[in-house]
């Protein structure tokens, strides 16, 4: 697909970005090039095909198959395997939110918290000034993937404005995630888009490489992602009669995988993994 060009950072971050990679950097050993040292323009997102795994509860050996491994930044990459390095982009993480002081979101009863992760606070995306400033944050953790082995990363939660009272708009987001997006290539790493269905071709055309959902057969929102990029890595939570049916469907991608909630390591009971067969 064709997409703009992104928006340029801000004069501190594009000093920061530019300060953090050289030439040695992008041909390092588990690093693809940045998308702006490449001559023929291609894309590095993770490979259109192979086994999947999200392991955002803890690291382990992957199962058998597993080419593409998703996890948190604060834990290593899987050996072997396209590493997709986990980061908060929209959100505080659990008992981080003091942390962000004046770049957490206000309402009228203060920083406003996810529903359903109530030790999430959204971070407010609604003034340059503040987005530059998450970005500017956010670099070192992008590097960290980066100098970690990474070669892509994740930004979750661009749909906060769903969650933000009607304080923060799509557009409001989709400036942050420019910004985001540029931190990611500027560090050699492809960026991935979570979640927002609805922003999908907005999100691919701001210069996300890939995307990453949740649910998206059980939500009926496959084809919004697939219509938009070339990989989609998909965790569904639902029962195993559900994905069954999911997979007997075709509804979706060829990079799907069933996890539980928790997304628990093998030996806890909670554990689950499965692929569709074939």
């Amino acid at each position: 697909m064709q997409r703009p060009a992104v928006l340029a950072l801000g004069p501190l971050l594009a000093l920061v970005a530019a300060g953090c990679s050289s030439p040695d950097d992008d041909a390092s050993p588990g690093r693809a090039p940045s998308p702006a040292a490449a001559s023929d323009g291609a894309s590095f997102a993770p490979p259109p095909s192979g086994g999947f795994d999200y392991q955002l509860g803890g690291p382990y050996d992957p199962p058998d198959g597993t080419e593409i491994v998703v996890r948190d930044s604060t834990a290593e990459p899987a050996d072997g395997a396209y590493g997709v390095c986990y980061v908060n982009g929209f959100q505080s993480q659990p008992g981080e939110s003091e942390d962000w002081g004046d770049l957490l979101l206000t309402g009228d009863d203060g920083p406003v918290a996810d529903p359903d992760w109530p030790d999430e606070f959204l971070l407010d995306t609604s003034i340059e000034v503040n987005r530059e400033a998450i970005a500017g944050r956010l670099i070192a953790v992008v590097e960290g993937c980066a100098d970690a082995g990474y070669e892509a990363v994740e930004y979750d939660n661009l749909d906060s404005f769903l969650r933000s009272e009607g304080l923060l708009t799509p557009d409001d987001n989709l400036a942050l995630a420019r910004l985001l997006i540029e931190a990611a290539h500027g560090a050699g790493l492809a960026a991935g888009q979570k979640n927002a269905p609805e922003l999908a071709d907005a999100g691919a055309a701001a210069g996300f490489d890939f995307a990453v959902t949740e649910e998206c057969g059980v939500f009926d929102e496959c084809a919004d992602y697939l219509a938009a990029y070339g990989v989609v890595l998909d965790v569904e939570y639902t029962g195993v009669a559900e994905f069954g049916e999911l997979c007997e469907s075709g509804v979706l991608p060829p990079q799907a995988v069933r996890r539980d909630v928790g997304l628990s390591t093998p030996g806890s009971s909670e554990y689950v993994f499965e692929r569709c067969p074939g």
